[in-house]
């Protein structure tokens, strides 16, 4: 038996019919990953001689196969949001390269660990504006740890749809640790920096991020804002679908808001707030590139446009929002994911800390008082 720590916890790996068995014990405890990995050979045993009560397995298929049934399941599925497709497909490029034609079930953690190691090695892309230029054009920057776990979540899709369909592999992705991701990259707006940029927004650039600002909306939720959800008399507009429960709620509209979507309801015709200007029975899909065309601009620090949200998050706690009231409004289950978004801005935290000193004064000059 092979036994070994790994990360604070034991892994067992061995042979069976000269294929190479590694998996995770998910244990401190040395005895009891030698009994996983004793019960693990006993199943095999059993499966081989037939006395496993499991229906017969379908075969494994090629990674580029279950890709591509994957992504056409995914298509039907996710039909009312095709924008998780899209992302699935943008992030199978490169799973696909790395495991190609290899079997589901001859991928093994280690093989997605080596996948992690190969994608570190790799430059990013260079811009669309760039590469229309010289398609050949490249980047010295190194793919960011988010876009990987993004990849391995895919990943971990893949095998958990084939999974459920039928094919009796292990899900190798459940047992590797995904990559530490920089949390400090959001970037919130002051005022000044907020009419700098507004002042270099073209249309509908400009109203999505008004309406991002001042109701903390995703951008997905604002490109596919329709009409019918849309309630002014009562100053509110009703997300009907999302993620989690909590992302399906009913928003508040500032005045700043409601008078943008009334002037644009007057303007735009149909189902949609913000019509595709190449099919109006369709919404738009994003404004990525005039938002980095307003930055280049204004000479801004470079940020997304989804920061919009984070510095409406940011505002509303230093209002005073508790962050309860704040996760309803971002749409979050979780206090958690609230901790995220808002972040207190320097000057804010000095102007707390003046606070906390005027009440401490107040309070020892009370106790003083009351010692003579």
């Amino acid at each position: 038996m092979t036994v070994y720590k790994r990360g604070g916890v034991y892994w067992y790996a061995f042979k069976w019919k000269s294929k190479r068995i590694q998996k995770s014990a998910r244990t401190g405890n040395k005895q009891v990953a030698r009994q996983i990995e004793a019960a693990h050979k006993t199943k095999l045993a059993k499966a081989e001689v037939g006395l496993d009560d499991a229906r017969p397995a379908k075969e494994a298929p090629r990674f580029d196969e279950a890709m591509k049934a994957f992504l056409k399941w995914s298509a039907e599925f996710h039909k009312s949001k095709p924008a998780t497709t899209r992302s699935y497909k943008t992030r199978s490029a490169a799973l696909l390269a790395y495991f190609k034609q290899t079997k589901l079930d001859e991928i093994e953690p280690a093989d997605v660990e080596s996948f992690i190691e190969w994608r570190e090695k790799q430059k990013r892309k260079a811009p669309a504006r760039l590469l229309k230029k010289n398609p050949k054009a490249k980047t010295d920057k190194p793919i960011q740890p988010a876009t990987i776990n993004r990849e391995l979540a895919c990943l971990r899709a893949v095998f958990s749809y084939h999974i459920r369909k039928g094919v009796k592999l292990s899900n190798p992705v459940s047992q590797v640790r995904f990559l530490k991701e920089n949390e400090d990259t959001f970037y919130v707006l002051s005022c000044e920096e907020e009419e700098k940029y507004l002042a270099e927004c073209s249309v509908p650039l400009y109203d999505v991020a008004v309406i991002m600002l001042e109701t903390g909306m995703r951008p997905n939720e604002v490109y596919r804002m329709e009409r019918r959800h849309l309630h002014l008399e009562e100053s509110y507009y009703f997300v009907p679908s999302g993620k989690t429960k909590a992302a399906r709620r009913r928003i508040p509209l500032t005045e700043r808001a409601k008078e943008l979507l009334k002037e644009k309801l007057e303007e735009v015709e149909g189902q949609w707030v913000f019509p595709s200007p190449d099919n109006p029975k369709k919404p738009i899909t994003k404004v990525n590139n005039a938002h980095y065309g307003a930055l280049k601009r204004t000479k801004l620090p470079r940020f997304r446009i989804y920061d919009l949200r984070h510095t409406f998050a940011t505002r509303a706690a230093e209002a005073g929002i508790d962050l309860v009231t704040l996760a309803a409004l971002l749409g979050h289950s979780k206090l958690e994911m609230v901790l995220k978004y808002a972040h207190p801005t320097e000057s804010h935290q000095k102007e707390a800390i003046k606070k906390f000193e005027l009440y401490t004064r107040r309070v020892n000059g009370r106790e003083q008082s009351q010692n003579f």
